[in-house]
């Protein structure tokens, strides 16, 4: 989609700077290899600032017409700031997310440390700046990964169901296709996304303080954002795993759904938790994301397959002669080509 062009650019010139690797990268050009003699933060920094988007993501922004939150704070859900060393509590709705990256420990063999870190560095802040456009709150940093809250008081479930689904599309996709291709180009080995979702509504969910003092964050005890957590590790590698409360959101988002155990053959695997006396049998279901995705508003499909964002696909293919040979057949004389 080359949403992430430039952040691929800014891993590209983390690698040039590897003292390890050295000139082995014969992927990188001689200016790109010559960038760096060593990556540190200020040169992390500069590739990819903390409160802009890169000017490919910046198209993205603008084209769903959104404009990301630079100011919110790590753990720091702004409808429930209140509750921070307070003794209440409330019920709320909310989308809890668990965004899991595999496999960047390979990193490790053909890196330095800071090239490494780096490297997740870009692509964590890539997933982060996505989340912000899309509304998304960050909660919590795990290892290479992310905690993501979507929704709040000023909108509605379903929305907020739908902006999780398009963020963790758009950066499933990123890792799956564009990551893949650069580090495929380096011989690293695979690296993916694991991706767990669920909607917890306001009899489910508590938002309160958890700690004490300065050792304490205003966080949800539910049991959907527990099962969010569980999901991602039913996922397969790039998967997306949402239980019934979310495919139960949208209408018609059950095209996009297929119980976990249609893929592992194990019909242990339907539900993802159980209360038998209650009756109570919670289904996860494998997302198909790909599909979703070429369903948004925002996406065209162009001739050769590859997803394409709608104004820069319609920009380009109006300027492509051979988009006139439908027209210009008719009209012999000016076939020419």
């Amino acid at each position: 989609m080359k949403i992430y062009d430039d952040y691929l650019k800014a891993i590209r010139q983390t690698i040039a700077s590897d003292r390890q690797s050295g000139l082995a990268n014969k992927g990188l050009s001689f200016s790109e290899r010559e960038i760096q003699k060593g990556f540190d933060f200020k040169t992390l920094n500069e590739q990819v600032p903390e409160k802009r988007l890169l000017p490919s993501l910046a198209d993205f922004a603008n084209e769903l017409g959104l404009t990301p939150n630079f100011e919110q704070k790590l753990g720091m859900h702004p409808d429930f700031l209140h509750l921070k060393h307070s003794e209440s509590i409330e019920e709320h709705y909310i989308v809890s997310m668990f965004v899991d990256i595999k496999g960047s420990t390979n990193l490790f063999k053909k890196y330095e440390p800071r090239t490494v870190w780096g490297i997740t560095n870009t692509i964590q802040r890539a997933a982060i700046h996505t989340c912000l456009i899309l509304g998304g709150y960050v909660h919590r940093l795990q290892g290479d990964g992310l905690f993501v809250y979507f929704g709040g008081k000023e909108i509605a479930p379903d929305l907020a169901v739908k902006k999780a689904l398009q963020f963790s599309s758009v950066f499933t996709y990123f890792v799956k296709v564009d990551l893949r291709k650069l580090f495929d180009e380096q011989g690293i080995e695979k690296i993916f996304t694991r991706i767990g979702i669920d909607l917890g509504f306001d009899r489910d969910v508590i938002w309160g303080m958890a700690g004490i003092g300065e050792i304490s964050e205003v966080t949800t005890c539910s049991l959907h954002t527990s099962l969010a957590s569980k999901m991602q590790g039913s996922a397969t590698s790039n998967g997306i795993v949402i239980g019934d409360n979310v495919k139960n959101a949208i209408p018609n988002l059950t095209e996009y759904c297929s119980p976990v155990s249609a893929r592992t053959l194990n019909e242990g695997d339907r539900y993802i938790f159980r209360i038998p006396e209650n009756s109570f049998f919670y289904t996860q279901y494998d997302f198909a994301w790909e599909k979703f995705l070429k369903n948004q508003d925002f996406i065209v499909t162009d001739w050769s397959g590859d997803l394409k964002l709608k104004n820069q696909y319609l920009l380009i293919s109006h300027k492509n002669p051979a988009n006139l040979i439908p027209i210009a057949i008719k009209s012999k004389p000016y076939f020419d080509f």
